[in-house]
């Protein structure tokens, strides 16, 4: 169960170079959408994403010692091999061996051993299951840890620091830890605020789980949005998004693309596939939307320098 109380003591406890982003509305992306668009940059600290801030929190709470196993994509990884290394743990992460090379070498040079196993992210995550019971190691699962989605959900405490009243969150979703973390706290503290989730036409496993209220798993992804690229949803994560959400929807690949260009061009940011589906949510939406204060996060920002180049640039599309 996330309690909004533990979400508040989390905020007080993170490390701060992951706590207390930048926020701020975007003047020029407000006028090309036609809403008041509030952004929460989270791609600005050591591993380029959000993920530290539940890692972090992870750590600080778990009883349990030993070893540490994992599955990622990589930006959960290195958040808690970030973690890990400043707590003396040793951690080994399972990808897929088609992730982001970037983010590969980062988990690794932030000191976890990591093995490349399954042509997808759901596939390592079996493997590193297995892995970790076979060694007796604690396996760390992102979107079933209460204490992983307190950590996401102090971007939502942060939000309403805003001074004004904001009336939407658009938040991309792949294992539900970041939306469930937001929504738990938006609901106990700014329950008028709508919170809308966004997962990619290429891995729509989330949405249509919501849809069902249950976990409805996909035969297979395709979608260059890998950090929210699910395949087999967490059964506990659907029952808590079902709950807490208003809305998920899907966006197409090139709304992603279109999102990460303006990100580029209006922010100055590059922002990586996944961490730019809230603004391609709000891109889709602009029309239901229009006028109102809207918030988003920028999640992650590790974007290998060839796909920059290919999908930055209108030229090369």
């Amino acid at each position: 169960m996330i309690e909004v109380e533990r979400i508040a003591r989390a905020r007080a406890a993170i490390d701060p170079v992951f706590k207390d982003t930048p926020q701020f509305v975007s003047e020029p992306l407000s006028e090309l959408l036609g809403l008041r668009l509030l952004v929460k940059v989270e791609s600005v600290n050591p591993i380029r994403s959000f993920k530290g801030r539940g890692a972090d929190w992870f750590l600080q709470t778990l009883e349990s010692e030993g070893d540490l196993v994992c599955a990622s994509a990589g930006n959960f990884g290195q958040g808690l091999a970030y973690a890990a290394r400043r707590r003396g743990r040793r951690l080994t992460v399972f990808a897929a061996t088609t992730a982001n090379q970037l983010k590969i070498a980062r988990m690794r040079a932030l000191g976890a051993e990591v093995r490349l196993e399954g042509k997808d992210f759901d596939a390592a995550k079996d493997a590193a299951r297995r892995h970790a019971e076979g060694i007796g190691a604690v396996f760390v699962e992102d979107g079933a840890v209460d204490a992983i989605a307190e950590g996401a959900g102090t971007i939502a405490a942060e939000l309403t620091d805003w001074p004004e009243p904001v009336d939407a969150v658009v938040v991309p979703v792949g294992n539900g830890a970041l939306i469930n973390g937001i929504a738990a706290w938006l609901r106990a503290r700014s329950p008028a605020t709508r919170v809308i989730g966004v997962c990619p036409e290429g891995a729509p496993s989330m949405y249509l789980s919501w849809l069902e209220g249950r976990a409805v798993s996909t035969d297979s992804i395709a979608t260059i949005a890998d950090g929210i690229a699910v395949r087999v949803p967490i059964a506990g994560s659907v029952t808590l998004m079902r709950e807490l959400v208003d809305e998920v929807f899907t966006i197409s690949e090139d709304g992603i693309v279109d999102a990460m260009r303006l990100c580029y061009q209006h922010l100055g940011l590059v922002v990586e596939p996944a961490g730019s589906a809230g603004i391609a949510g709000c891109l889709a939406k602009r029309t239901e939307l229009a006028g109102l204060t809207v918030a988003t996060p920028i999640a992650g920002g590790n974007l290998p320098p060839a796909d920059a180049a290919r999908l930055l640039d209108p030229g090369q599309a």
